[in-house]
């Protein structure tokens, strides 16, 4: 793993880009790493692990708090994972209440298609129940 690199191959590294490593540095995420006299940031091997946990932690949807106390627990490896299980329990749910919303945003959508007369404006389902919220078979979307 790489060692006392500059930020654009730490981004490269880890697939974070330049910007985010300085915003992650200023709250505090990964700490300001040495610079060389010239001014440059030196980044090892641990802030490039850093980066990619955080990284894949954004991918999978977390916020930035819930990251903050993930890299605290891993900081603190001695501690109960019970605080990291109910992160990732939350996040599950946000993760199942949106899939329930998005089908049944795809039941509705695809119930204006089939009632759709294909016809004119003044005829279409679509149109009308867009403009019509009432209409809508799925109210709470």
């Amino acid at each position: 793993m790489l060692s006392d690199v500059p930020i654009g191959e730490a981004s490269r590294a880890s697939g974070v880009k330049v910007a985010t490593i300085r915003y992650y540095e200023q709250i505090g995420l990964i700490s300001a790493p040495p610079r060389t006299e010239g001014n440059r940031r030196l980044y090892d091997r641990r802030d490039i692990e850093r980066l990619l946990f955080i990284r894949h932690a954004r991918d999978l949807g977390f916020e930035i708090d819930a990251i903050r106390t993930l890299l605290d627990l891993q900081d603190n490896p001695d501690q109960s994972c019970a605080t990291a299980d109910a992160i990732a329990r939350a996040r599950l749910s946000d993760v199942e209440s949106r899939i329930a919303k998005l089908l049944s945003l795809k039941v509705e959508l695809q119930r204006m298609l089939e009632c759709t007369a294909h016809g004119r404006v003044d005829q279409c389902r679509v149109i009308e129940v867009l403009g019509h919220h009432e209409e809508c078979m799925h109210p709470t979307h």
